[in-house]
């Protein structure tokens, strides 16, 4: 037996004995421990896969073009408030593990901001400005969205207004919540942090110095929560913030230790080593903020825990069933008079993955059976009488003509007798329509 076919039989086993155990097996201590397990090796078998690593690596290019926009447009926000000298302690904190790189890294950045603002940038300055912003925050978007199974982004008028929302609100927010925490803890982490005081006493050195991790934790949980498009309970963002957040902190504290003990690093590469480490800890940093967004999602939705992002076995009637009820409910909430349907609503009243709703909804789109709106609601796209089962059937059964799909030569016999039951089944099923089904009526 090959290597890859043995890992793979061992892998086969220890999913069976971690979530296929049979109730007599064990008692209810190993019942509690299978539970840590199962979300441990969902986890760990993301990361095996790459697929995390490559959307982090690709923030961190996004990262590299918007830091400093992102910064600028923070900092004449926080101005209009009189928060803007509060921003470059936040920043340092975030590099604080680089060490004494940390500083020069931030200076060098709050540099290029005062550059930005004190430079007439011209309209097409500013657009560029703005675009580089709003294209930041829709790459976190669609990574957190990939980690949530969400094909579908948000529609552009809802992101606009959004976006905007947290360009303008988020910044605010941030530091008014550590300026807060600093009052109410006094500590000599948060006093230095916001820069009230410039050193603490001894006294203060030995009070509480929780508040800037509840702030991390804070961040996580609004950013958990308010960034998927997709119906996210705070239980579970919370969930998925506790432990981003104290990822975070804790790989800061390594990655600090290894900054230290990594003198021969900077004689290898001189003065590249600064930004070497800033791309390592960047890399880190987005890798932990979609291994929370991860477990968000399997806390909320634990019957993925063991196919995560692998593909989900279906059959023909399961996709016919899944079109079949969400035409459906979106007749009857239509008939009712009461609000369109969310994606992620209906996947949750349907009980099935949104990934599969969403391909069958798309299916029923393409044939003008189902519209979405600018608020990524779903409704019908016709009149109800006017839509029949076999129109809904066709939607998933024969998908529009694709030139990468193989035709394969016909065998006439058998050729026949698939057209006889296909066409049985339209014959049967033409002579009813959705309002018909929905109602009641034969």
């Amino acid at each position: 037996m090959s290597s890859p076919s043995l890992l793979r039989t061992l892998q086969l086993r220890f999913e069976y004995w971690l979530f296929d155990l049979p109730e007599e097996v064990g008692g209810r201590a190993l019942r509690l421990l299978l539970v840590p397990l199962r979300y441990l090796y969902a986890l760990v078998r993301d990361f095996s896969r790459g697929d995390l690593g490559l959307r982090a690596m690709g923030l961190v290019f996004s990262s590299l073009f918007a830091l400093v926009p992102v910064v600028a447009v923070s900092f004449s926000v926080l101005k209009a408030f009189g928060y803007h000298r509060e921003l470059e302690p936040v920043l340092f904190e975030f590099l604080r593990p680089l060490g004494p790189k940390g500083y020069e890294l931030t200076a060098n950045i709050m540099t290029f901001v005062e550059n930005a603002q004190t430079t007439l940038l011209g309209t097409l300055g500013f657009v560029i400005l703005i675009y580089t912003v709003i294209t930041m925050i829709q790459k976190v978007e669609d990574g957190l969205n990939f980690t949530w199974h969400v094909e579908r982004p948000r529609s552009l008028a809802k992101r606009f207004s959004e976006y905007l929302v947290i360009m303008m609100i988020g910044p605010v927010v941030a530091i008014a919540a550590m300026v807060l925490m600093a009052r109410i803890e006094a500590s000599e982490a948060m006093a230095r942090l916001s820069g009230f005081a410039a050193s603490a006493t001894g006294n203060e050195a030995g009070q509480g110095h929780f508040a800037p991790y509840l702030l991390i934790i804070g961040l996580f949980w609004f950013v958990y929560y308010y960034m998927p498009n997709t119906r996210v309970r705070w239980q579970s963002a919370f969930i998925g913030a506790v432990f981003g957040g104290t990822v975070w902190v804790a790989v800061g504290a390594i990655f600090a230790r290894v900054v230290v003990y990594s003198a021969k690093t900077a004689a290898i590469y001189a003065g590249f080593a600064v930004v070497l480490l800033f791309l390592i800890w960047l890399y880190a940093s987005w890798l932990v903020m979609l291994f929370g967004g991860q477990l968000s999602f399997y806390t909320q939705h634990p019957e993925h825990l063991r196919t995560g992002h692998g593909p989900i076995p279906t059959t023909a009637i399961l996709r016919e069933r899944i079109a079949m009820a969400a035409m459906y409910l979106l007749g009857e909430r239509f008939l009712e008079g009461g609000p369109r349907w969310k994606v992620s609503d209906l996947a949750d009243r349907m009980d099935v993955p949104a990934s599969l709703l969403d391909g069958a909804l798309s299916n029923l789109e393409d044939r003008g059976l189902v519209m979405t709106a600018e608020d990524d609601t779903v409704a019908p796209g016709k009149d109800l009488a006017s839509i029949t089962l076999a129109d809904i059937l066709d939607a998933v059964r024969h998908e529009s003509p694709d030139p990468r799909r193989p035709e394969p030569h016909g065998v006439p016999a058998a050729d026949a007798a698939a057209l006889a039951a296909d066409a049985a089944m339209r014959e049967f099923m033409s002579q009813q329509t959705l309002r018909d089904l929905i109602t009641g009526r034969k």
